[in-house]
């Protein structure tokens, strides 16, 4: 809410920094949404995998049965599935060419082809591999991964009530630091900037 109190730590920020940040980060989406009594807070949008999602999961100990106890049988298959060895799938997926088996022709079953299994057999036995163990992951009670994925969502926000300047800052680098680490998104610094070396006098 632009005429809330609670806003002004944000509103601030934003009206300072808003046209620096964008020379910045000329092709970066900086947008403000205001409307009456809503809460501050920064969000933004990360590219959450499903690896990042089970990591998630195991740090968080969300992989429980129904009676409160840790489902070794998820842990484990989680685990399993976080070594899947993704670079050597992608390099067998493209062994037929000009055929891409996750997209394959309409109406078309290649795995029935002898030619296309034969030379597609080391994605096949990885692809089968990871979805069974995902599959496993996804079994748990209560929606458990849809859940705990909901929640990872949540990090995306930062509520910011009555937040003073210094905090809608810390939150901006929290946000970035998570943007750069999931989404791998490098800033766009202007070739002065590259070139700057803290502590060196200017030429």
């Amino acid at each position: 809410c632009p005429e809330s109190p609670s806003s002004r730590g944000v509103m601030h920020f934003f009206k300072k920094n808003y046209e620096e940040l964008k020379k910045l980060n000329p092709d970066f989406p900086i947008l403000m949404r205001t409307t009456e009594n809503a809460m501050p807070a920064i969000t933004t949008e990360i590219d959450f995998t499903e690896g990042d999602v089970i990591k998630y999961m195991l740090q968080t100990g969300k992989f429980k049965n129904t009676d409160g106890t840790l489902s070794q049988e998820r842990i484990q298959a989680a685990k399993d599935y976080l070594k899947t060895d993704w670079t050597a799938m992608e390099n067998a997926r493209w062994n037929v060419p000009g055929f891409d088996p996750e997209r394959p022709f309409l109406g078309t079953e290649w795995r029935d082809d002898p030619s296309k299994k034969q030379a597609l057999s080391d994605f096949i036995k990885l692809k089968d591999e990871a979805s069974t163990l995902f599959e496993i992951v996804q079994s748990g009670p209560n929606q458990e991964y849809k859940r705990a994925y909901n929640s990872l969502l949540m990090h995306q926000r930062v509520d910011l009530w009555c937040a003073g300047p210094k905090e809608v800052e810390a939150a901006v680098r929290h946000l970035v630091m998570l943007g750069q680490r999931f989404n791998k998104r490098e800033p766009d610094y202007p070739e002065f900037i590259t070139e700057f070396y803290p502590g060196v006098e200017d030429l």
